[in-house]
């Protein structure tokens, strides 16, 4: 008889965000609702991550918003007792996951059971132009946002689709479509539209 570990568990809590989260990257948030709170406290105990969705219908705050199905595991890597009293956390994205069934628990936080869809494919690119690079030396000196717990990885291409995806003038919900295709590389080709100096071979 074998038992499950916090890393093999399937029900992980959900965020509903106004935000998409992609691997490798930074979510700095302020906490104050309670059942987020505990959220928190919990996977710091088990050491556990929870999963960040956009949110499909709702809000934010209050309500028991509808996730879209496909999210972003995240693992905390920083917290702080804020000065004005909340909570400020600094999670990291790992890997991909989709929602089979959620439900919500007596203090209207949603659990669900998810596939985690896996690490995405390593895939290496060639060295990219100064314009790029300099992009990037902007978005990982943003300390105030986490980018500082981000190893940086410039020619992986899901490393590098993930962050110009994050930084660049994309709506919420193509963002989520370029979290929903499987091949990095699929994300930087619809990348390329904006920044068309992206090198790919």
């Amino acid at each position: 008889m074998t038992t499950e570990g916090p890393e093999s568990a399937r029900e992980i809590a959900i965020f509903p965000l106004r935000t998409v989260l992609f691997p490798g990257g930074p979510l700095p948030l302020r906490i104050f609702e309670p059942r987020y709170v505990d959220m928190v406290s919990r996977c710091l105990r088990q050491e556990q991550p929870f999963g960040v969705c956009l949110i499909r219908e709702g809000r934010e705050v209050a309500d028991a918003a509808t996730p879209h199905g496909l999210g972003t595991l995240a693992r905390i890597v920083d917290w702080e007792q804020r000065s004005d009293g909340l909570l400020g956390v600094t999670a990291l994205g790992e890997e991909r996951f989709r929602i089979l069934r959620s439900r919500l628990a007596p203090d209207r936080l949603r659990l669900a059971e998810i596939e985690r869809l896996g690490p995405e494919p390593a895939v290496t690119l060639p060295p990219q132009p100064a314009d790029i690079t300099q992009l990037l030396d902007r978005v990982l000196a943003m300390t105030s946002l986490g980018y500082h717990h981000c190893p940086r990885r410039d020619t992986d291409a899901a490393w590098l689709a993930g962050r110009l995806a994050e930084v660049l003038p994309v709506s919420l919900e193509h963002k989520q479509q370029l979290l929903s295709l499987d091949d990095p590389v699929d994300r930087l080709r619809t990348l390329q539209e904006i920044v068309p100096q992206l090198r790919l071979e």
